[in-house]
């Protein structure tokens, strides 16, 4: 994954109390909380390379004594995160998300001081591992099997310069780029590591690349028209195939993903047969049906995508590039006035009941 870093284990402790007084019936302070709170331009490597021993410990709360009797609170910890991350337990259980900047979670209790529930005697703040799980936000995401082509689409469609090559592993590491259109909008699409048959069941990249696409409002699946092989020793698969073996993936990793708006960009349109291979498989698209017993029935997806759009590509001619940047536009705007729409219903209930 060089430089990137998407998982994180952190040890975080709250603060001990404070002393009690007994003779004047005194309370010890509370021990401090430690926080995470989400900001922008935050990384998870900005943390590793700062807190090497990556141990968060919060104050201890004042003791209590003649001049103050009741102590005061120790000092909180805060560590600043990158935004969407979901912190989880060491058992994997979730303790909270930070999807926007300037949000906050507490990680970590401070104790109670010594006060006469407890004897005069503090309490120790809780402690804990929990993992940093980051997720990366982006509108679109585009989704394919290795050498589909989707590094040079990025680098075509966006100002990312992400290092492409002609063997199929070439993005180990996600990559975002910002689309920029001529009225200053901004979309941001993320490159992810390319997806091979069992990515479900984590081989490959598996789950590394799956989780990101979960955050991603749209999905942008980039096929070769003339088929995939990984290997020698795996399956030839047809452009057809490997748009339903794409949505098999992502089916079994998380059936939520398939009800996401997609769009299909076709690539490697400047090759000698790709004219024939385009329209055999918009036959096959539009009858997916008919077409489904080329494939072994373990890999058939229960739901097909539906695609808004399908746009033939070729990143090497530049071919289809602009359709493909305006069909991007358009269905997030259709999405966005969707939500909208939604919520100024919701808000119009609400007024309605409370009247």
């Amino acid at each position: 994954y060089g430089n990137f870093i998407d998982d994180l284990r952190l040890y975080v402790r709250g603060g001990t109390g404070g002393m009690g007084y007994p003779r004047l019936g005194g309370e010890g302070g509370r021990g401090g909380d430690v926080w995470f709170v989400a900001q922008e331009r935050t990384t998870l490597k900005t943390i590793k390379d700062r807190y090497p021993q990556k141990r968060f410990l919060a104050g201890t709360g004042a003791n209590s004594s003649v001049k103050a009797l009741k102590g005061e609170k120790g000092k909180d910890c805060e560590v600043h995160v990158p935004v969407g991350i979901s912190v989880l337990c060491d058992d994997g259980k979730q303790i909270g998300e930070l999807n926007a900047a300037g949000e906050r979670l507490l990680a970590a209790r401070g104790g109670l001081g010594g006060s006469l529930a407890t004897n005069f005697m503090p309490c120790k703040g809780q402690r804990r591992i929990v993992h940093l799980d980051l997720k990366l936000i982006a509108d679109v995401g585009l989704v394919g099997f290795p050498n589909a082509g989707k590094s040079s689409l990025l680098s075509k469609i966006s100002h990312a310069k992400p290092e492409i090559a002609n063997y199929a592993f070439t993005t180990v590491q996600p990559e975002l780029g910002k689309v920029m259109y001529a009225d200053y909008k901004q979309i941001s699409v993320a490159d992810l590591p390319g997806l091979i048959e069992g990515a479900h069941a984590n081989k490959g990249m598996g789950h590394k690349f799956l989780k990101h696409v979960e955050r991603t409002k749209q999905l942008l699946l980039v096929v070769d028209i003339s088929g995939f092989q990984l290997s020698i020793k795996t399956r030839f698969r047809t452009a057809f195939e490997t748009i339903l073996l794409l949505t098999k993936e992502l089916e079994l990793y998380k059936e939520e993903l398939l009800t996401k708006p997609a769009l299909l960009a076709i690539n490697k349109m400047d090759l000698p047969c790709a004219k024939d291979n385009l329209s055999e498989l918009m036959k096959q698209l539009q009858n997916p049906q008919d077409f489904l017993h080329l494939l072994q029935e373990e890999m058939i997806p229960a739901n097909t995508l539906e695609f808004k759009d399908i746009i033939p590509i070729s990143t090497y001619t530049g071919e289809g590039i602009e359709e493909l940047k305006a069909c991007i536009r358009k269905s997030i705007d259709e999405e966005a006035e969707q939500e909208n729409e939604e919520y100024r219903k919701k808000k119009l209930l609400l007024l309605q009941t409370s009247e």
